[in-house]
């Protein structure tokens, strides 16, 4: 069995019509240890309060077994601040970063634009490949075309930048409950199998 970290994103209250409140059941039915943890005011983050809560939550299985992380839309900003600070301490087997808002969105929110402070120029992460920090596999970055926090595709500041593996979904905005992702099996295949590629709900 695995352990799981699901990240959730901005003003996420950890909703039962959310995606990642679906697939923390669906993994627990498995037997596989969960970890969705309600990060520290989520209507209002602060940077430091959220890293402090990633570390809490990274430290690996007490049985060895595989250790995978989930991070969605904020989150994923969150997770790429903590590898460029110390990327010894993601010590994870493999990451879905799902639908990243872009630097320059997150800028012009004044309640996250912390998070965006130097992501702009993500060519200067690209020799931090994301997927080979003592990962048995390559991160993946999922993402919908028409996302209206990230219009440009996420591929062009994250993907391309760093390398990464990806999935487009069609027709996905955001990727939330709005856009019909509240069940989303093709993400638990890829939980238990990461061979699988993500596709629509």
């Amino acid at each position: 069995m695995a352990t799981f970290l699901l990240l959730h994103g901005f003003q996420n209250h950890r909703p039962p019509g959310h995606w990642h409140h679906w697939l923390a059941g669906q993994l627990a039915e498995r037997g596989h240890e969960v970890r969705y943890p309600q990060l520290p005011d989520p209507d209002a983050p602060v940077l430091d309060d959220w890293l402090d809560a990633l570390r809490e939550n990274l430290h690996r299985p007490a049985d060895g077994g595989e250790f995978v992380v989930v991070a969605h839309s904020l989150s994923v900003l969150l997770w790429l601040r903590a590898a460029a600070l110390d990327p010894d301490a993601l010590d994870v087997d493999r990451v879905l970063l799902v639908a990243p808002p872009s630097p320059a969105v997150t800028a012009s929110i004044p309640e996250i634009a912390a998070f965006a402070d130097g992501l702009d120029g993500l060519d200067r992460l690209a020799g931090l490949d994301l997927g080979s920090v003592r990962l048995k596999a390559p991160a993946r970055l999922v993402y919908a075309a028409g996302d209206p926090y990230c219009p440009e595709g996420a591929d062009v500041p994250y993907g391309t930048p760093l390398g990464l593996d990806m999935d487009v979904i069609p027709g996905g905005a955001h990727l939330t409950p709005d856009s019909g992702y509240g069940e989303w099996p093709s993400v638990l295949a890829w939980c238990e199998d990461p061979a699988t590629r993500l596709g629509p709900r």
